[in-house]
C-alpha cells in the first residue's frame, strides 16, 4: 500500500477575484479562519479545510469546482436562504437542492469569483 493511502485533509486553493470580498463571503458562510497572512486565508468548514487566496485567473476560477458532502442539506438551504447572499455579493448564484440520477442531493453555489461548491448528501432509497 502506498503511503498516499494514509493521507488526510487535503486543502484545496480557491481564488479570490477581490480577495476582502471573497474573505468576508466565506466568514458570512460560516468558515472559520484558521491562519491569515496579508494574501492568504486558511480556513475551516467543518472537517474540511481550504485555502482562499489573492490570486485570480478568470478561466481557473471559473473552471473550479469543490465537493462537500453535508449531513443535512435541506437545513443547509435554509441556511443559506436565511443568509441571503445571493443578495449580499455581487456574482452569487445558486441552485436549489436537485436529485441527481447519480444518487446525490444537490445545492449548487457559485462564490464571488466565479468557483462553484457543490454541498451534497447521498440519497436515501425510496421505500
Amino acid at each position: 500500500m502506498s503511503i498516499l493511502n494514509k493521507t488526510s485533509n487535503l486543502r484545496p486553493f480557491v481564488p479570490a477575484k477581490d480577495f476582502a470580498v471573497s474573505r468576508a463571503f466565506y466568514k458570512d458562510l460560516g468558515a472559520t479562519e484558521i491562519w491569515a497572512s496579508d494574501d492568504m486565508v486558511l480556513f475551516q468548514l467543518g472537517g474540511s479545510q481550504f485555502y482562499l487566496q489573492a490570486y485570480y485567473v478568470k478561466a481557473w476560477a471559473e473552471n473550479t469546482m469543490l465537493f462537500l458532502m453535508v449531513e443535512e442539506l435541506e437545513q443547509l438551504w435554509e441556511e443559506l436562504r436565511a443568509l441571503d447572499l445571493v443578495n449580499r455579493y455581487e456574482g452569487i448564484r445558486w441552485k436549489e437542492p436537485t436529485d441527481y440520477e447519480w444518487g446525490l442531493r444537490e445545492i449548487h453555489l457559485i462564490d464571488p469569483a466565479g468557483v462553484l461548491w457543490h454541498f451534497a448528501k447521498v440519497l436515501t432509497p425510496a421505500g
